[in-house]
């Protein structure tokens, strides 16, 4: 599968973004998605992830109660909502993909196929 994440900008403290991935290829609905963010000099993290049928999710305590992942697959697209958005979440985000059966998949090194990342800056 291939991803194209989009959505990111320029927003100050306490705006909310809405930041969408969507995935080209057969058997969308086969992947668990996940959202991932990596902030200069600092490792990549999981922000969310969405079970294959979007019934189950899973956030970073950092973002629970803030963001919001969903997905449309009838689309072939996956979103993260994020609301009351703060310095502290200024990063490259990236979407990423993984064909399994096990939930959830919060490691980075699980996930086999990522989006290119998009910027998000909150200005203090």
């Amino acid at each position: 599968v291939q991803l194209q994440a989009s959505g990111g900008g320029l927003v100050q403290t306490g705006a909310s973004l809405r930041l969408s991935c969507a995935g080209s290829g057969p058997s969308f609905s086969s992947y668990i998605m996940g959202w991932f963010r990596q902030a200069p000099g600092k490792e990549r993290e999981i922000v969310a992830a969405i079970s294959w049928a979007g019934s189950r999710t899973y956030y970073a305590d950092s973002v629970k109660g803030r963001f919001t992942i969903s997905r449309d697959n009838a689309k072939n697209t996956v979103y993260l909502q994020m609301y009351s958005l703060k310095p502290e979440d200024t990063a490259v985000y990236y979407c990423a993909a993984e064909w399994g059966t096990q939930w959830p998949k919060v490691s980075g090194d699980e996930y086999d196929w990522w989006g290119q990342g998009t910027l998000v800056t909150v200005s203090s």
